[in-house]
């Protein structure tokens, strides 16, 4: 369960507690609040805080901001290896975040270029505390049409960054929505190995709107119309051996609108349901 992906706000722990109650068996983490809970309250009172629900760590969104300028940069590669080193001791240990499918500045070559080195030293870092760095392409043609450059949107396209970093420790935040935004297949996902795959969001798209005019924060719970094939993205997760969290993120305002537990449940039931169609 990723708190935010679903419009709810909660502390650590009534947030795993909410998980566990919902039916969801991971959280997403907040990384920043995990290490100050750490430095108040002790390491093995924060794992209490999963052992004594049975909710599994899950991820947490990477704290550095390095689509800044250099100095913001640089100050955020400097609070990683701590940040890096609480969420290795809790067993949080895969770390997603997005890339921008476009660019007003610079072009292709040059803003690959210029990713491969805001990168390498995060995922060096996170590698030394045994963390995975997962990147999302943004698939959908409306995100970037209006831009001057286009950038990595599709799945091939970032294993080809993944590649150029060159870490060993870096691979696909691989969401269904921008999988199929992107007209993604299922051979493409069925090619993937299980290494490759770090983090997987879930989640279905509007019906009625052509794949060219989906609009990236439009979204359904998985499985709530049909129009992208998550029975055949799932099947093709398993098949690879893939072992990472899978988080629903329908961005609903239905969803915001609701209660916290029952936005969660709903949610929860919602990919319980994909997982039965599925098979698994």
């Amino acid at each position: 369960m990723s708190p935010g992906a679903i419009g709810v706000k909660a502390s650590l722990a009534d947030g795993i507690q909410l998980a566990r109650s919902a039916g969801f068996e991971g959280f997403e983490l907040d990384i920043r609040e995990l290490a100050a809970r750490v430095r108040e309250k002790g390491l093995e009172e924060v794992k209490e805080l999963f052992y004594r629900t049975g909710v599994r760590p899950g991820g947490w969104i990477l704290p550095v901001d390095w689509r800044g300028e250099e100095p913001v940069y640089r100050a955020g590669l400097a609070q990683l290896p701590a940040l890096a080193e609480v969420a290795s001791q809790v067993g949080a240990t895969r770390v997603p975040t997005w890339v921008l499918p476009f660019s007003d500045e610079r072009p292709f070559k040059e803003n690959f270029d210029w990713h491969v080195s805001r990168f390498e030293p995060i995922v060096r870092v996170l590698a030394e505390h045994g963390c995975r760095l997962g990147l999302e392409f943004i698939g959908p043609k409306t995100s970037r049409a209006k831009h001057r450059y286009e950038f990595i949107y599709t799945l091939g396209g970032m294993l080809e960054l993944c590649e150029a970093i060159g870490t060993g420790n870096v691979g696909l935040l691989l969401d269904s929505w921008h999988w199929y935004t992107s007209h993604g297949t299922l051979a493409d996902l069925r090619r993937l190995r299980n290494s490759q795959v770090v983090y997987v969001h879930i989640n279905d798209a509007p019906a009625g709107i052509p794949v060219d005019e989906q609009i990236d924060n439009v979204r359904c719970l998985p499985g709530e119309t049909g129009i992208i094939d998550l029975k055949g993205f799932v099947q093709s997760l398993n098949a690879i051996g893939y072992d990472g969290p899978v988080t629903p993120e329908p961005f609903s305002q239905k969803l915001r609108g609701m209660p916290p537990l029952e936005a969660a449940k709903i949610t929860s039931d919602a990919l319980l349901r994909v997982w039965k169609t599925a098979g698994l």
